[in-house]
């Protein structure tokens, strides 16, 4: 079993700047893919990032924006979001992933977090 707890969410205006954190526990995120996506009211979730070994993977609208990073020793996952925009208001998921790797797909990840909303003001 994988437990993740994400933290670092808020409210922000656009512009500005947040820094997600996941903190896994059951199993090494070193070990895995982990992926971070994005939930709207009335959307599907969406694929904001993955990173694994020292590979990353961002989606279209958040390249150059956002970075995806990895503290091992902290089996940590963060997601640094700047210059963000109102369309970036959801709430933000990390997932872990055992076998496939840097997926953009949310079935292909095996474990998920609660959640952390992000809210952007115009």
């Amino acid at each position: 079993q994988v437990q993740l707890v994400e933290s670092g969410g808020g409210l922000v205006q656009a512009g500005g700047s947040l820094r997600l954190s996941c903190v896994g526990s059951g199993r090494a995120v070193s070990e895995s893919s982990m992926g971070w996506f994005r939930q709207a009211p009335g959307k599907e979730r969406e694929f904001v990032a993955a990173i694994a070994w020292s590979t990353a993977r961002y989606g279209d609208y958040v390249q150059g924006r956002f970075t995806i990073s990895r503290d091992n020793a902290k089996n940590t996952v963060y997601l640094q979001m700047n210059s963000l925009k109102p369309e970036d208001t959801a709430v933000y998921y990390c997932a872990f992933a055992a076998q496939i790797w840097l997926s953009t797909e949310p079935r292909e990840y095996d474990y998920w977090g609660q959640g952390t909303q992000v809210t952007v003001s115009s």
